[in-house]
């Protein structure tokens, strides 16, 4: 039954259709709106789905670029699918096919699962693929979650990336069909933890819908992480607990609302760089059989260009591409009530038409840049992709932030003594001025981490030298060689007394070199409590014991979680430890001591000797608290205590001299992470620093 003239859409569509037309479904009181952007289809039928399969296919309008119509009596908790018609011509990039049940780009749920052993979702069956793969359902609009009491500035952020199912599925106080949802993060006993660590944004892996790679799922695999996105705004069904209608919305809103009451930001992972229909022998779920010549990036020859590593990549050089994308980003901020974003692979979205990388006039730098919306969320780059030029860290300039991969290779390389001095880390302690100085932005663009769910955990990052994906059953060709990782002198788990000590100073050196750096620190969730993977470095198909929060831990290794918490809360209690601006190795004030200064062993500062001896492994950095750029609510200029940081990566015990009287009188031991016994010094004295450990002074 056609949708005809009399039931075209109403006037709530807007008065343009090229320009202002809302996409998606649009529920009305008496019926709801269905729009879909294809421009070269040749006809379009949207196909409602009752509960017991049968369909009801209805031809929309064909409008410019758009196909619409307005549908009475349909209303929240409908679902249905797109089926788009037109020459189907794979060499030119066309892929058009009506037995394919597509799923609406713009679809605010998403219900029913991938059948992935079936032909019908290949372009290679001429079946109806309708029971075979996921589909969109009508969501009525409804409140958007209350805003956070107090946004978090950068300079306070500590961000804690977690994993929505695996954070709580093992958690004992949250309820047995709770667990592992978006009802479980908002438990209160998970909360209070995160509040008690003292973290303010969590980062979650992807929650936008996605679904398993065929290849996968043939290995009888799941994918775990979520890279892999089917939809951009519907948040993933299997994480809600009490529904796949609709009911995963409004659970995702009250997990948003549960972590704002706390004063914790929600960040979220967002996979806009490649989609869940993978290479050009990839199911046809939903954009390949509506435009695939405009949502991906195509060579010549009509096959997919990949610079992802997933069979697709995105093109968002399309306007229409950018829409969509730009649309999704702000449905989550207005509608869902998210605080920011981490873009993975963020490269892939600045590729121009000729696949080259543009950090200075692509036109999606430009749209977020100048977004209303965006502008008061926090945005995050993943700057790199697998394709030509795809490194580009220090590279994205106002108002992104960065993962700083430089700031963890630098890191493990002291720690594990590989290093070429002491350099580059001097960069990354400081907040890498030499990647984002230059081009106006400020400390807080280095989101500094030393772990990530892409790769060891902290723990098994002094546990193995070597990766054991043997898990993953792809004979451990997968996951990363380069770890840059050291076992203390033993592969895997071991009884060994000192090598256990010398593992727990070493994860404690880690997290105290991440806490105390200027930037933005990022946890990965368990870092601070031990969490293995059992040298797995790539558990993204792990939906198991292996990527689970072990929730017994917190005991375990309560001494390490103690640690954590107190170097957050020195964090967040002196400004010196979290400043806003780059140092300038100058005072601040006429008479004062210059902002930050570089101790050499012997007490004196660093000398260009000292800077460029491969072999040092010993530095201090004197943070002076009265030479702070930020200034009060009052607008009088900030002061705080005086820290002298020093840390000794060597094998061996070092002497080092404390500065002389000039710089401070005595300082107390905040922090030591090799347990010396010392709780103060006094200047000028010389002060032995045990085999691989950082001390923390505050000046009296």
């Amino acid at each position: 039954m056609p949708v005809t003239e009399a039931t075209a859409a109403p006037n709530e569509l807007g008065p343009s259709p090229d320009q202002d037309l809302r996409l998606g479904p649009v529920v009305h009181a008496d019926g709801t709106t269905f729009t879909l952007w294809a421009p070269a289809a040749e006809r379009v039928e949207l196909t409602l789905i009752a509960d017991d399969g049968s369909q009801r296919n209805l031809d929309l309008l064909h409008t410019g670029e758009y196909w619409t119509g307005f549908v009475p009596e349909v209303g929240h908790g409908q679902r249905y699918g797109y089926r788009v018609h037109g020459p189907f011509d794979p060499s030119h990039g066309l892929r058009f096919n009506p037995s394919k049940l597509l799923l609406d780009p713009y679809a605010l749920a998403v219900d029913g699962s991938l059948d992935f052993a079936s032909p019908l979702i290949y372009d290679s069956s001429d079946g109806d693929s309708a029971g075979h793969v996921p589909l969109g359902v009508v969501v009525a609009g409804s409140e958007a979650p209350p805003p956070i009491s107090r946004p978090v500035p950068w300079t306070e952020t500590v961000i804690y990336e977690l994993h929505t199912k695996g954070f709580t599925k093992l958690h004992p106080d949250v309820p047995q069909h709770q667990r592992g949802t978006y009802a479980g993060l908002a438990h209160p006993s998970v909360i209070d933890y995160l509040v008690e660590l003292g973290v303010t944004s969590v980062e979650l892996l992807p929650i936008h819908h996605f679904v398993t790679e065929p290849a996968i799922a043939a290995r009888g695999l799941p994918n775990y992480w979520g890279y892999n996105s089917l939809n951009y705004f519907a948040p993933h069904a299997p994480y809600s607990s009490s529904g796949s209608t609709g009911e995963q919305v409004a659970e995702f809103k009250a997990m948003v609302a549960a972590f704002h009451a706390a004063g914790i930001e929600v960040i979220l992972d967002v996979v806009y760089n490649h989609t869940a229909e993978g290479g050009f022998d990839g199911p046809t779920l939903s954009f390949r059989g509506i435009d695939n010549r405009a949502y991906y990036r195509l060579t010549q020859q009509g096959t997919m260009y990949d610079v992802t590593g997933t069979g697709n990549s995105v093109d968002t050089s399309h306007p229409q591409v950018r829409r969509l994308v730009m649309d999704s980003l702000r449905y989550w901020v207005e509608e869902m009530g998210v605080d920011g974003f981490r873009f993975d692979l963020a490269v892939t979205l600045i590729r121009n038409e000729n696949h080259e990388v543009d950090t200075v006039n692509h036109p999606f730098l430009a749209e977020v840049a100048a977004d209303p919306v965006l502008g008061r969320v926090k945005l995050i780059s993943e700057p790199w992709d697998l394709g030509n030029f795809g490194y580009q860290v220090g590279n994205f300039g106002t108002p992104w932030s960065e993962w700083n991969g430089k700031f963890r290779d630098s890191v493990r390389d002291v720690w594990r003594t590989s290093s070429n001095g002491v350099q580059d880390l001097a960069y990354r302690l400081s907040g890498s001025s030499d990647l984002y100085g230059d081009d106006g932005r400020y400390p807080y663009a280095s989101i500094n981490f030393v772990t990530a769910h892409d790769g060891f955990t902290l723990r098994d990052l002094v546990s193995y030298n070597h990766k054991h994906n043997e898990a993953n059953l792809e004979d451990n060709r997968d996951g990363t060689d380069d770890n840059r990782s050291w076992n203390c002198g033993v592969e895997g788990e071991t009884d060994d007394p000192n090598v256990i000590a010398l593992r727990k100073r070493q994860m404690a050196n880690l997290m105290s070199t991440l806490v105390l750096s200027t930037g933005v620190p990022m946890i990965t969730a368990g870092d601070e409590c031990g969490r293995t993977q059992h040298g797995n470095n790539n558990a993204y198909c792990q939906d198991n014991e292996i990527s689970w929060f072990d929730w017994t831990l917190p005991a375990t290794w309560s001494d390490h979680l103690e640690l954590t918490k107190k170097l957050l809360a020195l964090r967040a209690a002196h400004p010196a430890l979290r400043q806003w601006h780059y140092f300038s190795g100058q005072p601040v004030v006429p008479g004062g001591r210059k902002d930050l200064s570089w101790i050499a062993p012997h007490g004196g500062e660093m000398t260009e000797a000292d800077w460029f001896d491969g072999n040092l492994r010993t530095l201090g950095m004197f943070l002076a608290g009265d030479a702070l750029r930020g200034f009060d609510v009052e607008g009088n200029r900030q002061t705080d205590n005086s820290f002298l940081l020093a840390l000794n990566a060597t094998a061996e015990p070092r002497e080092v001299r404390v500065p002389d009287a000039s710089w401070a009188p005595e300082y107390e031991v905040v922090m030591d992470t090799s347990h010396s016994g010392v709780t103060e010094v006094e200047a000028n004295a010389i002060v032995p620093l045990a085999p691989r450990c950082l001390v923390l002074l505050r000046a009296l």
